[in-house]
């Protein structure tokens, strides 16, 4: 399998299996992602699922075999309706832990995760215009709301090499930590979730933010309001204040 699946408590593991290519990104690969995401997406079990790669690298960016059939004309390999951004769009919350090369296409599928936690010695790279390229899937548009419009330039123009501890330093990631600890860090925060926080209240969280970042703030603000009184009614806010005062675990019911 070119994306192994995994389940650790609540937590759903997916791991890019190519550790040869450095999980050089093919179609093949794009669509068994997509379709394990959907899978965990639905599973009312799953309330978190953590990215990862196999081997020494997350993603390095397209397989280059690819990339010499586009060069070429010989890419005919159909194209997957999901766009890159499909994890954006799911109910449960993706942690990317970035462990190893994360160039290209490869950074593109990390920062469209909700919550990235990287290995402080990772690789990354934008890499494109060292391809003859231009910002790939978008991340023109979400480099410069992470890390600003100055390193995103920066980032994009050179396609220089940086690490993890840089990544973490510029807000792509929200955590950087040695990488002998990565996946642990990355389960362990992804368990709290699945184990302190309700589904139904971090759907909506995603959707937020994700379907956020064009609305004005007074948009944005009425939005909240709306939502904030769907929230009152669920049996989610019921059981977070009950679970609070009685000082116990909370356990709120799975997404329908």
């Amino acid at each position: 399998m070119v994306v192994l699946s995994e389940d650790d408590g609540g937590v759903r593991i997916l791991t890019f299996n190519r550790p040869e290519r450095l999980n050089a990104w093919t179609a093949e690969m794009g669509r068994c992602y997509f379709d394990l995401l959907e899978e965990a997406d639905r599973d009312p079990s799953v309330r978190a699922i953590v990215v990862t790669g196999a081997g020494k690298g997350f993603c390095s960016g397209a397989d280059f075999a690819d990339l010499t059939a586009i060069r070429s004309g010989d890419y005919a390999d159909e194209q997957d309706p999901r766009p890159i951004t499909f994890p954006t769009t799911l109910r449960t919350p993706v942690v990317a832990a970035v462990n190893g090369a994360c160039a290209g296409l490869g950074m593109v599928h990390a920062l469209v995760c909700d919550v990235v936690v990287t290995a402080d010695d990772a690789t990354w790279m934008t890499a494109f215009s060292r391809r003859g390229l231009i910002a790939e899937y978008g991340l023109g548009w979400i480099l410069p709301r992470l890390a600003g419009q100055a390193k995103a330039m920066d980032l994009l123009l050179s396609g220089r090499v940086f690490t993890g501890a840089e990544a973490c330093a510029m807000g792509l990631a929200a955590r950087a930590v040695p990488g002998d600890r990565l996946l642990v860090e990355a389960v362990s925060y992804a368990k709290e979730l699945s184990t302190q926080c309700s589904p139904a209240s971090m759907a909506v969280i995603k959707g937020q933010i994700w379907g956020g970042w064009q609305a004005g703030l007074d948009e944005a603000r009425d939005e909240a309001v709306r939502l904030m009184m769907e929230s009152f009614r669920r049996p989610d806010f019921a059981e977070g204040v009950a679970s609070f005062l009685e000082r116990r675990d909370p356990r709120f019911p799975p997404l329908t």
